[in-house]
């Protein structure tokens, strides 16, 4: 050790492949292999830090491979001739132990345990390590000393060793070691002078396949050491952690619990009603008056590690308390008009149900877990994230692709047909073996189904819904017409389908020079549009040589362009697709591209959009008698511009071994013509690729950079790019080339050494992925990963594989196969590698929140509790889970309420009348009282607003109006050891020049970055402060999330592109280039609402009073007339459920009214002028203000928070001047109130619109129609008045006259009945009845005549009293 010190050499382990290798660096920068294996027990963050766990002694510290090497006491396997002998391990791909190996246990606090030994004081070093016990122990039988290492806790319990060494006891004494493998085992000794070496080989060593090498031993080895060295660490792990991996297929509701079934996503409707079901929850927290939906299709999920029974793997996941957490994530469709721009979630608890096979046990024999597959209008594509719940065993993370398949339907006898031809079951070898690959085309991240096309004298073409998880050939049915003629050159017609491109709900295809297309049957995105039933033949006249792609959408819509040849030379036929519908247009609008330039003869060979400068990038070929070359030519969609950008050189610039070349016109070219065959353009990056046997790159179109590792003699087919600083090559030779945007060095993927090492250990894994005969179909990213589809045969038979291309392990394997070196150290050699990667540890940190930048709105929904006590759910349960989903998918789609407060959201009314009975429906549940046997909680339906950082930058940043993103980069540089020599420590001055962190931004003048540094010299690390920011200029308003400018930012450290690589759990990942889009304008999910609560707070508080309507509504409250009117506002974020005042400027019109709600109608733009301007002089203003700030052209005012009001005046001219009221309350009218800050609010990107209704009441009447109404009143009540006095003055003669007639009526009837008794006596009997009812009337008539002469003589009746009183 203390020569090392004085060689400046340093150390540290690090963790590679499962096991730990000493790196030693020297004042070369080169590393040196040392082995010190340890066994890995998980502390994955201290590995990366590169922590060491021992101290190195001198001579005597030994040193042991992890393989089927061998161990020595000089720390080397020393042979005859002195040379290394490398052994790899059988086909598992891991090496066995031998020798002593210190392992690693868990124990922190552990120490080590050693006994004193002569051996161990001659010959050994003191092992150090945590949790584990050490101790030496001698045969009795044999006399040799044995070493033992004891493991504390769990370590103990791990895995034991597969062979033991057995050692003599001198130093110089010959040993023997005896293998307990069950392979026969083989012993070499070797003596040289003074010492002796043996070693063991328990196994027959495997080499992986690659170029010969020379044949000395110790080269020979080298190969095989890199392969065991460079597997992945899940190989070494493979005993202590099953591969695992999800599963998931689609199922209808009718074939839950069964086995074997799946079906496709392609049956929109009709959604089932579970009214049935929900009418049985009596006492759970809904609303039975609402109506439950359910979807057409649920997620089956099971799960698989290795040989195991798959039903046993689950059964024990789920008593270990398992349960899959899905992610569902719905993209946002093309057509921003039509439906709302959102990045919508909903994350759900997989159910765990049992199969409804036949099953001979009583609890459970199969099972799987259950969740709903929701649907929204809008979208077709979404990703299904599987995701453990941390219990049960260790699953990755899985994604799932299930796109609805338009191009499907259901015939009579319920079997599912393509509505675009006929599918063939049948892979044909022909149809793929030794056929050339071609590009998928598609609009990226939009398409749900994909197509490709190239099948040999075929007009099939690959279809598939799922990324080519699975894929069908597919005969398509269309007319196959050749149009040859003298205008349309062919040579010979062919069936092959040349270009095939998806697009969201629309096919394209070109067969020789006819173009079709086929809209699918998408309800979700086109209302009431059933497809177009058949392909249909477009530009029927045209001779179409191409189609070329646009890759992204923009505007609401998206675009193909198709290049002419023939008659129509130099024209571009540019096709829009919105809402399914297909357009063309011819461009260039006035003459062809050749006239436009003024040459003769000239050919269009590709073409690009760029839709944020609306422009079209052609690649021109001009050719005459004495030469051919190529330019690019800009024409211009607005202006009908044609202007040439660029001329590309007719030879292939000499680079003189340089990795670029700017090329200025004066540097020297070779003998190799530059032929053009295509470009590339990636409008984030802002790069332009023009490619042929070249590859060139420029961020203006104008200066170009030769990137010169591309070799001239091979030719680029076709280019794959992530979009997300990736991109890959395919050459006419299959041959495969990587490049990191922002960078110049390229890669040779495949063929390649890494390439080869890397098939060389799928085969001893026997990985059905790999075949030695196999056909590359197409190459294509997929969530920035690269993945092939091959054609695999075995036998006569073959199938199609989608698998993933390891790009950062081949760059590894590359790297370290071709930085090696052998040093020699005294008498033995030992393997270098020279370290390229400036840094050793590379973090983000002080990420802040994610769903502030990244958009993404997410809702919660887990099943209900069931009361079963095995936790199984029925078909009832999951009805009503799936009803919940629906419901809560609902409430977000209908949440657009105009009138708001700071607290209010999609899910804050549905259990308000609930919640507070919430302890009663847990204490039914409790006792297992719940109807239906389950319980609903109800904060398990909910918005998610706290989403925390996950260690990594968001998949896109959006930017508002002057908003930064802010995080940290910490860089690690050097090493750091817990060993007891002192750590080398770096100064300030040398970790400043170690490392270098630079942004790139496509955009500077849009955003711009500032990285502040800070240096952590105790840490030997650098801390990087990264603050992006908007500059307030690249964009003007917009409504929330429309029309956004896209750009990126590359975060590079310099040096790392290629050569730092960071291990996870999921193999191994590049470090050192991050690549983010931006997004700059409004974003989605920003929304203007009424706040209805500080609206009535401060108009109560300015006027002294508040007078509602006499018929209160309380989602609608009315305001005064004659009250001055205070309006709020307040900016909700959807996303992230802040809400605040909003601060800015605003102009409020009024657009539309009515006295009733039934009676509104909307005002025309003149009347909208003549209601709500200052500068109207028609008398028909509704309102008007104090405030003297207008617009620019002083048509409207602008108000604000701070505004002194509305005053409302209703003038003679305006609608709302006289009103009649229909009742006896005073007048009211409903204004259609339109709130826009476009055009004065400087202060943020985003075009607030709000229309919403104003109830004012308390109208006052028309100066002419109050009068009326007065006059009328006034008359009125005149005249009731006088009738009143004439009544009560002539009420006592009507009452005299009225009592005088009775008594003249009286009488003549009186005197008829005497008469008449008098003059007829002989029928008085007869008439007794008759009379007495005639004298009772007269008698009753002179008493009532008699008491009302009474009155009349009063005087006569007292004395008449008197006078008979005084006779008594």
């Amino acid at each position: 050790m203390e020569k090392g010190r004085e060689k400046r050499e340093w150390s540290v382990k690090v963790s590679h492949l499962g096991g730990k290798v000493r790196l030693a660096k020297g004042p070369t920068d080169n590393i040196t292999l040392e082995w010190n294996e340890k066994k890995v027990q998980g502390h994955e963050k201290a590995q990366s830090e590169g922590k060491a766990g021992g101290k190195e002694r001198s001579r005597g510290k030994e040193r042991v491979s992890k393989g089927n090497g061998c161990g020595s006491r000089r720390g080397r396997c020393e042979g005859q001739a002195g040379e290394e002998q490398l052994w790899v391990g059988q086909a598992t791909g891991r090496a066995e132990e031998l020798g002593r190996v210190e392992e690693q246990g868990r124990d922190r606090a552990g120490k080590q345990r050693e006994e004193q030994a002569t051996d161990e004081k001659q010959g050994r070093g003191q092992g150090k390590g945590r949790g584990v016990g050490k101790a030496w122990a001698r045969d009795p039988e044999k006399g040799e000393t044995r070493y033992r290492t004891r493991h504390r806790g769990r370590a103990r319990a791990r895995r034991k060793r597969t062979c033991e060494e057995m050692r003599g006891g001198g130093a110089k004494s010959r040993g023997e070691i005896r293998c307990k493998c069950k392979c026969r085992c083989t012993t070499r000794r070797s003596s040289g002078t003074g010492e002796s070496s043996s070693h063991v080989a328990c196994c027959p060593a495997m080499y992986a396949a690659g170029p010969a090498w020379r044949k000395l031993r110790v080269l020979r080895a080298l190969w095989a050491l890199l392969a065991v060295l460079l597997a992945p660490w899940r190989l070494w792990a493979k005993e202590d952690i099953q591969e695992c991996t999800w599963q998931v297929v689609l199922v209808k509701f009718n074939t839950v619990g069964k086995d074997g079934t799946s079906d496709r996503f392609f049956d929109l409707e009709p959604l089932r009603p579970l009214d049935n079901v929900f009418s049985l929850l009596v006492d759970a927290p809904i609303d039975q008056n609402e109506k439950y939906m359910g979807f057409p299709y649920y997620l089956k999920i099971n799960y698989s590690c290795g040989a195991e029974s798959s039903e046993a793997q689950v059964r024990k996941g789920h008593l270990t308390g398992l349960k899959p957490v899905v992610l569902v994530t719905f993209q946002s469709p093309v057509n921003f008009h039509r439906w709302k721009i959102e990045q919508l979630q909903i994350q759900m608890e997989a159910a765990p149900f049992r199969s409804k096979e036949q099953c001979n046990s009583e609890e459970v024999c199969a099972m799987s877990w259950y969740t709903p597959m929701p649907m929204k209008n809008g979208s077709v594509v979404m990703h299904v994230d599987v995701s453990s719940n941390g219990l049960g065993p260790f699953i990755h993370n899985k994604r799932f692709h299930v796109n609805i398949n338009g191009f499907l339907h259901r015939q009579q006898d319920h079997t599912l047909q393509f509505t675009v031809g006929n599918e063939i079951f049948s892979l044909i070898p022909r149809y793929f073996v030794n056929v050339p690959s071609r590009p998928l085309w598609h609009t990226v991240e939009q398409a749900p189904v994909l197509i490709l096309g190239g099948i040999p004298n075929e007009k099939s073409i690959l279809l598939t819904d799922t990324s080519f998880t699975d894929s069908f050939l597919v005969e398509l049915n269309i007319d196959s017409c050749w149009v040859g003629s003298f205008y349309c050159p062919q040579a010979s017609f062919t069936a092959t389908i040349y270009d095939a491109i998806a697009t969201e709900s629309t096919l394209f295809i070109r067969q020789n020079q006819l173009v079709y297309y086929f809209t699918g049957t998408y309800v979700t995105l086109h209302e009431g549009n059933q497809g177009s039933g058949r392909w249909v033949r477009v530009l029927a006249n045209e001779c179409i040589k191409k189609l070329c792609p646009v890759y992204s959408h923009s505007n609401g819509s998206e675009y193909v362009m198709a290049l002419t040849t023939g008659k129509r030379e130099g024209y571009v036929h540019f096709g829009t697709i919105k809402d399914g519908r297909v357009s063309f247009e011819l461009l260039p609008r006035k003459q062809s591209v050749c006239k436009g330039i003024q040459v003769i003869n000239c050919s269009i060979i590709w073409t690009v959009f760029i839709a944020g400068d609306y422009n079209l990038l052609l690649l021109v070929e001009f050719e005459n008698p004495t030469r051919k070359y190529f330019q690019v030519v800009s024409y211009d969609l607005v202006t009908n511009h044609l202007v040439v950008l660029y001329t590309i050189p007719e030879f292939i610039p000499d680079a003189r071994g340089l990795e670029f070349l700017v090329i200025l016109g004066t540097e020297s070219y070779t003998n190799f013509p530059m032929v053009p065959k295509g470009m590339f353009y990636n409008q984030q990056s802002n790069l332009l690729y023009i490619w042929g046997n070249f590859l060139l790159q420029s961020y203006n179109y104008e200066n170009f950079i030769y990137l010169a590792d591309f070799p001239k003699e091979q030719s680029i087919k076709y280019l794959v790019n992530s979009f997300h600083g990736d991109m890959a090559i395919v050459t006419e030779t299959e041959e495969i080339w990587y490049i990191l945007e922002g960078s110049y060095r390229m890669y040779k993927l495949f063929p390649s050494r890494g390439w080869e090492v890397h098939v060389s250990l799928q085969a001893m894994h026997q990985s059905p992925a790999y075949n030695p005969n196999e056909t590359m179909v197409t190459l294509f990213y997929e969530d920035t990963k690269l993945y092939q589809l091959v054609y695999l045969m075995k036998g006569q038979q073959g199938h199609l594989v989608k698998r993933n291309v390891p790009v950062e392990q081949l760059l590894m394997y590359q790297q370290l196969s071709n930085n090696y070196y052998l040093q020699r150290h005294g008498r033995h050699l030992k393997l270098s590698f020279s370290n390229f990667c400036p840094f050793t540890v590379m973090r983000l940190r002080d990420l802040p929140d994610p769903q502030r930048y990244s958009r993404q709105e997410r809702y919660l929904a887990r099943p209900p509790r069931v009361l079963d006590p095995q936790g199984f759910h029925d078909e009832n349960t999951l009805a009503v889970y799936q009803g919940l989903v629906y419901y809560l998918l609902c409430l977000h789609s209908k949440y657009h309420k105009p009138y708001a407060d700071s607290g209010s959201s999609s899910t804050t009314g549905w259990w308000k009348d609930k919640l507070q009975h919430k302890d009663f429906y847990f204490y039914l549940a409790s006792n297992l009282q719940s109807s239906g046997n389950m319980y609903i909680d109800m904060t398990s339906y909910r918005k998610v607003y706290d989403l925390k950082a996950e260690y990594d930058l968001p998949e896109r940043i959006f930017l508002d109006k002057g908003t930064s993103y802010v995080f940290s980069v910490f860089l690690r540089v050097g090493e750091h050891s817990f060993e007891l020599a002192p750590e080398l420590v770096f100064t300030a001055e040398e970790l400043q020049s170690k490392v270098y962190l630079g942004v790139m931004l496509a955009d500077p003048s849009c955003i711009e970055a500032e990285v502040k540094q800070k240096v952590l010299i105790n840490r030997n690390s650098v801390l990087f402060r990264v603050t992006l920011n908007d500059k307030r200029a690249c964009f003007d308003q917009g409504l929330s999330g429309h029309h956004l400018m896209e750009t990126s930012m590359l975060l590079k450290v310099a040096g790392a592109v290629g050569h730092c690589f960071q291990n996870t759990h999921q193999g191994p990942r590049m470090q050192g280039n991050l690549m983010v889009p931006v997004l700059i304008g409004c974003p989605p999910g920003k929304r203007l609402a009424f706040d209805i609560l500080t609206t009535l707070y401060y108009n109560q508080l300015q006027n002294k009073h508040y007078f509602d309507c006499v018929k209160v509504d309380p989602d609608m409250p009315c305001f005064l007339f004659r009250d001055i009117f205070y309006p709020f506002f307040l900016i909700q974020d959807l996303v992230t459920g802040d809400s605040g005042s909003f601060q800015g400027s605003y102009v409020l019109k009024i657009i539309g009214g009515g006295p009733t709600l039934d009676n509104i109608r909307e005002y025309s733009e003149e009347e909208i002028y003549r209601f709500n301007s200052p500068l109207d002089k028609t008398d028909s203003l509704i309102w008007t203000t104090k405030n003297t700030t207008t617009t620019e052209d002083s048509a409207f005012n602008i108000l604000s928070h701070q505004s002194l009001g509305i005053e409302w005046l209703c003038l003679e001219n305006s609608p709302c001047y006289d009103t009649i009221p229909h009742t006896i309350f005073a007048p009211e009218f409903f204004f259609r109130v339109l709130v826009s800050n476009r055009g004065v609010d400087k202060s943020t990107y985003c075009d607030y619109q709000l229309v919403f209704l104003l109830h004012i009441h308390g109208l006052p009447l028309s100066a002419k129609r109050a009068f009326f109404i007065l006059m009328v009143s006034s008359c009125v009540f005149i005249g009731l008045v006088t009738l009143y006095i004439i009544f009560c003055l002539l009420l006592p003669l009507m009452v005299k006259a009225w009592n005088s007639f009775r008594w003249k009526i009286n009488n003549i009837i009186m005197s008829e009945s005497y008469y008449s008794y008098a003059s007829s006596p002989r029928i008085l009997s007869d008439t007794s009845e008759s009379r007495s009812t005639v004298s009772s009337r007269v008698s009753r008539s002179v008493s009532s005549t008699a008491e009302e002469a009474q009155p009349r003589a009063p005087d006569e009746t007292s004395k008449r009293k008197k006078k008979k009183h005084w006779i008594t």
